[in-house]
C-alpha cells in the first residue's frame, strides 16, 4: 500500500478499515502528544498545516490500551468513528462501529481501556479545559 497526500487531482486512498491488524502494519502512525494525549498515535489525513492554524483536520487515530487524553473543548464539531476497540467517555463506553458528534462547546477526556482505532475529524482545534463533572 502506497499513500500520499491527497491533492486537487489525486485523492488520498486508506482501504482496508474493516481490517484494523492489517492496516495498522500498512500506515506509518506518528504520536501524538499534543493537549496531555498520552499513547495516542496519528495518519494524518489532512491537517491545519493544509487548512490554516484554525480550519479543519482529520486523522486515523490509535489509542493503545490505557492511552488518554486531558479534557479539552470543541471550538466546533468533532466527528468520531470508532473502527476497532473501544473508547471510552464521559458519556459511556463507546465499542467498534460506534459514532460520535462532538458539539461545539462539549468537553471531553476520552480514553480507552484495551486500545481503540478511529476515524477523527475537527471542524476546528480544541482548547485545554476543566474536566467534566
Amino acid at each position: 500500500m502506497s499513500v500520499q497526500r491527497a491533492t486537487a487531482a489525486v485523492p488520498l486512498v486508506v482501504e482496508g478499515l474493516d481490517r484494523p491488524e492489517e492496516l495498522l502494519g500498512k500506515l506509518k502512525f506518528t504520536p501524538l502528544t499534543a493537549d496531555g494525549r498520552v499513547g495516542v498515535e496519528v495518519f494524518p489525513l489532512y491537517t491545519t498545516e493544509q487548512t490554516g492554524p484554525t480550519g479543519p483536520a482529520a486523522s486515523l487515530v490509535r489509542y493503545h490500551p490505557g492511552a488518554a487524553a486531558t479534557p479539552h473543548r470543541h471550538t466546533s464539531y468533532e466527528i468520531i468513528l470508532v473502527l476497532d476497540g473501544e473508547l471510552i467517555t464521559e458519556d459511556g463506553r463507546h465499542p467498534k462501529n460506534s459514532l460520535l458528534v462532538m458539539a461545539p462547546g462539549s468537553v471531553h477526556a476520552p480514553r480507552t481501556e484495551q486500545g481503540a482505532l478511529m476515524l477523527v475529524v475537527w471542524e476546528a482545534p480544541v482548547e485545554p479545559a476543566e474536566p467534566v463533572e
